[in-house]
């Protein structure tokens, strides 16, 4: 990285329009810049329409309105002023906005691009932004990686500022490469802080399959998962989202190759995958249930049943005390034990005694005032409690599971196959394979804990990331 150059400061004026164009007033210089083309990499070719000066003739300002798409005022000047053109022609229109930005810049050389990082203060929001350019794409997607940047979505300054003042939805995603499932969450940020769930949803890929027989994540299942992230990167591109935060689980963490599967992703979808610990996992899961369905002002425990693995926080009110990750997961033991279709009694009875000592780590436990589980099982056992169909998570969100309707269901999966299975109303199809592990672990987790039902939350994981991740708006 080498500087070039001392900062400079700068004043201008952008005008925003419906189509976020690039308009923008320096030195009493109007600048428009057009949108030519966005590549497969999502970096953007602006080129110049014109550069005009104030004072402005009639038939400049009418070019200028045309480009922010909008229609053209009745002009009553020959020639306008920046001020009369901004309270005259563009302050009447509400699909117009005028932001007045000022600029520290500091400028650099890097991976052959200029490079640029600005401070911004815009109608009194202070953010930050980083520019590199060059004619060679190649070498603008090396200096992104080379900054660290590669999970936030290229800008332009028009569609930045809008969504810095609140004028366009600020979006980010998360991407949660789990051992059976991945899950992806597109939430939308406002200005107050909140969030609105746009998508939320998990498709099973089965990742972790043959993983517990072999140590090793298998061809097939590195690409089918590929694919499901390729799916779920355009629907977060065509979300508009500032940035995406991919992590993977279990299934990463155990496996002898995941850097095959990590590598597959970032060649060839460009995402970097971060591997995160069982320990992160649980605490973030923690945030998300803080967040969502609350914790009360006893003891609470804080379960989330994966494919691969199990996470448990302990806590009282907002504070974690304990958490922990253990490998206990519904793919796992479903390999282990045959459980994906028909079993008898005694299969049954040896996978519960392998639970017990698995999770020995609960025993001795006074039961909490409040035991709160999620994941794919979890989310699943309460639909099909609740015979919901289709799936609704604000139902789901803060419902209640009787522990004998988790041992019903662990009779009424034991004694189906696959295909019956997925007839049951509320059961996701791809879950039945894994479902009746599932149970089982949810069932001996709350025997352990002593307690008779179980609060269900549909948030996870995906969601206490994004708001750590992306949840300090600009102040």
């Amino acid at each position: 990285m080498t500087p070039m150059g001392d900062s400079q400061e700068t004043d201008e004026t952008y005008l925003l329009g419906p189509e976020h164009a690039n308009l923008k007033v320096r030195f009493d210089l109007l600048d428009i810049k057009e949108l030519v083309e966005v590549d497969e990499n999502g970096l953007e070719l602006w080129a110049p329409i014109s550069k005009s000066e104030f004072p402005m003739n009639t038939v400049d300002i009418e070019a200028v309105l045309d480009s922010v798409g909008v229609s053209r005022p009745l002009t009553r000047r020959d020639v306008y002023t920046m001020d009369q053109f901004i309270g005259e022609l563009i302050d009447p229109h509400t699909d117009l906005e005028v932001v007045h930005a000022h600029k520290r810049r500091v400028r650099f050389s890097l991976e052959g691009c200029m490079a640029e990082l600005t401070t911004l203060i815009a109608n009194g929001r202070e953010t930050f932004t980083i520019a590199a350019e060059s004619e060679d794409p190649d070498a603008v997607v090396a200096a992104v990686e080379r900054l660290g940047m590669t999970g936030h979505t290229n800008t332009s300054y028009g569609r930045g500022l809008s969504c810095l003042l609140g004028f366009a939805p600020v979006r980010y995603a998360v991407i949660d490469i789990g051992t059976n499932s991945v899950k992806f969450h597109v939430g939308e940020q406002h200005t107050d802080g909140s969030w609105t769930r746009v998508v939320d949803r998990a498709e099973v890929s089965r990742l972790g399959e043959g993983l517990d027989e072999k140590g090793e994540i298998q061809p097939e299942p590195i690409e089918r998962t590929v694919r499901v992230v390729e799916s779920m990167l355009a629907e977060a591109k065509a979300n508009q989202v500032l940035g995406i935060a991919v992590v993977g689980t279990a299934a990463l963490r155990i496996a002898s190759n995941s850097r095959v599967f990590t590598d597959s992703i970032h060649d060839t979808l460009g995402l970097h995958v971060e591997v995160i610990t069982g320990e992160e996992e649980s605490r973030l899961a923690y945030q998300a249930v803080a967040a969502g369905v609350g914790v009360a002002d006893g003891e609470v425990v804080v379960f989330d049943t994966g494919g691969g693995s199990s996470q448990f926080t302990f806590g009282r009110g907002g504070v974690v005390d304990e958490r922990y990750s253990l490998d206990v997961g519904a793919v796992s033991y479903t390999e282990r034990f045959g459980l994906d279709g028909f079993v008898d009694s005694s299969v049954i009875d040896q996978t519960r005694a392998a639970l017990h000592e698995d999770l020995s780590s609960l025993d001795g436990r006074s039961p909490p005032d409040a035991l709160v589980g999620m994941g794919g099982a979890m989310t699943n056992i309460t639909a099909v409690s609740l015979r919901l169909d289709p799936y609704d998570p604000d139902v789901v969100q803060g419902a209640t599971v009787p522990f004998k309707d988790v041992e019903r269901q662990i009779g009424m999966y034991r004694s189906m196959d696959q295909e019956e299975r997925r007839s049951i109303v509320g059961l996701q199809p791809n879950r039945a394979p894994v479902i009746l592990a599932g149970a089982l672990i949810v069932a001996t987790i709350m025997e352990k804990l002593g307690k008779d039902s179980v609060t269900v939350s549909d948030r996870g994981l995906r969601h206490g990331l994004i708001r750590e991740r992306f949840g300090m708006f600009p102040a």
